[in-house]
């Protein structure tokens, strides 16, 4: 058995992967998957699909942790991971994220040889390591924008394992998470802005003023709500899904207008509760694709 010291060892190489973050990812693979199945997928299939997605996810965000180590260790949120304490070292924790990445290439190429293996979450991994670890997110306050599209790609990736190729709806899912990530990363920005400044990472609340970030953020949710009522007759839903999302929606928008009014009226800081629409986002997307997953079981 482990002693504490073992087990407090596996625990940092678990959080090195960042787990909340790939529940996140696995949140938009599944309902991915039941959307594209009509109803239940495959048991197998949603193994092996999610498998390989956690494995490949935890991969890039075990190269993110070794590559931010430093600014990990000069911000509050995050000064308590396992790279900014020195739980793990350097060549480890690199090691450790080449063999989940080996694991992931391999599910995708074996198991069952009649179920199609997507290749899109190496894909999402490379891109995340070397476009936004390493190209973006120190060098433009664009970064979460373009750099957000790995997180895009578990719809594609569910939806690809079920049927073996690309439609609209899938590109749709992709759609929401792509304009849902910038509002919901800014606010977040928001409430640890002078830690990200100290770190020189330039997320727009560190070099934009709160009310035009503010405005920036009701404007992409309000894209974010309108591309996920699209899925409604592009997908063919029942009136499940488009309640749910129509609802969910003006609930996020609602609370990004009262961010907005907050900002214009001169609050700062904590004083614009801004972590009151990042806790709100991640349940908004959260029941918008469960509804998608619901929907065709109904229906």
């Amino acid at each position: 058995m482990l002693g504490r010291s073992g087990i407090e060892v596996l625990l940092a190489y678990v959080a090195l992967t960042k787990p909340r973050i790939i529940e996140l990812l696995l949140v938009t693979t599944v309902p991915a998957m039941f959307l594209a199945a009509g109803g239940l997928p495959p048991a197998d299939l949603v193994l092996w699909t999610l498998l390989g997605g956690t494995a490949a996810a935890g991969s890039a965000n075990v190269f993110n942790s070794v590559l931010d180590a430093d600014i990990d260790s000069s911000m509050r949120r995050t000064r308590r991971r396992p790279m900014a304490l020195g739980q793990v070292t350097r060549p480890r924790a690199f090691a450790f994220g080449v063999v989940l990445g080996v694991i992931a290439a391999l599910v995708m190429g074996f198991g069952d040889p009649t179920v199609p293996r997507p290749r899109s979450p190496l894909v999402a991994n490379a891109y995340y390591v070397f476009v936004y670890t390493l190209a973006l997110k120190r060098r433009t306050s664009q970064n979460i924008v373009w750099g957000g599209i790995a997180g895009c790609f578990p719809p594609l990736i569910g939806w690809t394992a079920v049927t073996g190729s690309v439609a609209w709806p899938p590109i749709v899912l992709f759609l929401i998470v792509f304009f849902w990530t910038p509002p919901h990363t800014w606010a977040l920005a928001f409430r640890y802005r002078e830690d990200y400044k100290a770190a020189h990472v330039p997320m727009l609340p560190v070099v934009m003023e709160p009310a035009p970030v503010s405005w920036r953020i009701l404007i992409y949710t309000v894209i974010t709500v309108a591309v996920s009522l699209l899925l409604w007759p592009v997908a063919g839903t029942g009136w499940l899904y488009p309640v749910v999302a129509a609802l969910s929606g003006v609930v996020m928008i609602v609370e990004s207008v009262q961010l907005l009014r907050r900002a214009l009226a001169g609050k700062v800081d904590a004083d614009l509760k801004p972590m009151r629409l990042f806790h709100l986002s991640n349940s908004y997307l959260a029941i918008v694709f469960i509804a998608a997953a619901l929907d065709p079981l109904m229906f």
